[in-house]
């Protein structure tokens, strides 16, 4: 018996406001190359080769990113980019793509995975996503990817695994509970209690188990948006989305489910949430303990985060700050506000300067 097609669904939506002044609203973090010389759609693109077939690869975007999206991955037809009128959040992304996938094959299996994550080993990625899909293609469970923990992480949701999923060697659990981002109290009492993972973001189930999850828990949802596909109509669609929940897959749907399984991965991991998130990346042995992209002279300081491409960052007796310059605007925050970046995105839209954003 042949074997169910694989899918992919890459999620790049979504604005990146703590990744200002580089992050725009027409050009997000996830469009940019903040880690190498390709954007961090590009990487998670040939990160999943070949363990899907690009053909069969869908990306969700923006209306104002869509063009983008298309620039940077040429060979990709019409069909292969989903472009959502306005964002919904990832239950709304995710219901779009499935019913797409489902009209294909409602056997298939697909992988939902967000554009902006860091992954160190891409062969290992795609052994432990290749896993997730067979778990989910065995037992029909909605299927996420758990990381083990290293720190008592505030930016991140946990799962809570339970008993063993028969026939994977202890490598596959049944969750007991989704924790979403606890504070750092909560976040150590957790890690103490030992049996939890980072929730991911990372996902693998049939194309027909996610819509029967769907349908149960977010009826409404999958409903307008069946209705807006079968008229075929732009207008319809975009109609149909401003009435949608703003909702997302973890707290409509996995918490809710019957059977959901956490897979233990074992690849190195780390969602690029904020600039602090990046001292990982660029730290280099010469640059005095500091992360640093583009031009920087560090003197007695320690523990900074700079981007500079172009002008020349001094620093001077300061430690733990994040320095971003950008053509129009310059960032300096204390790298332990980093994740409230975004407060300078809100304030510039009340104040109407729409041209920083």
């Amino acid at each position: 018996m042949p074997r169910p097609p694989r899918y992919a669904v890459v999620l790049a939506g979504g604005s990146g406001s703590r990744f200002w002044p580089r992050s725009r609203l027409r050009m997000p973090k996830q469009l940019l190359p903040i880690l190498g010389a390709r954007t961090m759609l590009q990487e998670t693109v040939a990160r999943l080769s070949p363990l899907v077939a690009r053909d069969r690869m869908r990306i969700v975007t923006g209306r104002e990113h869509a063009r983008a999206v298309r620039a940077q991955l040429p060979g990709f037809g019409s069909g292969q980019l989903l472009v959502e009128p306005e964002g919904r959040n990832t239950a709304a992304a995710i219901a779009l793509a499935a019913l797409g996938v489902a009209r294909e094959c409602d056997d298939a299996l697909i992988t939902v995975l967000p554009a902006d994550h860091a992954i160190d080993d891409a062969a290992r990625f795609r052994s432990d996503l290749g896993f997730a899909l067979d778990v989910a293609e065995r037992t029909g469970a909605l299927v996420t990817l758990g990381l083990r923990p290293t720190r008592p992480e505030t930016g991140y949701g946990y799962v809570r695994a339970g008993r063993a999923v028969p026939g994977t060697s202890g490598r596959a659990a049944w969750v007991e509970a989704f924790v979403e981002k606890p504070d750092r109290a909560r976040a150590a009492a957790l890690l103490a209690g030992g049996r939890v993972l980072w929730n991911s973001g990372i996902f693998a189930w049939r194309a027909s188990a996610i819509l029967a999850a769907l349908r149960t828990h977010l009826p409404a949802l999958v409903a307008a948006l069946e209705r807006a596909l079968g008229r075929r109509d732009p207008k319809g669609l975009a109609a149909a989305y401003r009435r949608l929940p703003a909702v997302s897959i973890d707290t409509g749907v996995l918490e809710r489910a019957a059977r959901v399984a956490v897979v233990r991965a074992r690849f190195a991991w780390a969602d690029v949430g904020s600039w602090a998130a990046l001292e990982a990346f660029w730290r280099t042995g010469g640059n005095g303990g500091n992360a640093v992209r583009g031009r920087a002279l560090p003197i007695d300081s320690r523990g900074c985060v700079v981007d500079s491409p172009r002008r020349l960052v001094a620093l001077v007796g300061v430690d733990d700050l994040v320095v971003v310059d950008s053509p129009d605007a310059l960032l300096v925050c204390r790298k332990d506000r980093a994740q409230d970046v975004r407060l300078v995105v809100e304030e510039l839209r009340r104040r109407g300067l729409e041209r920083y954003l």
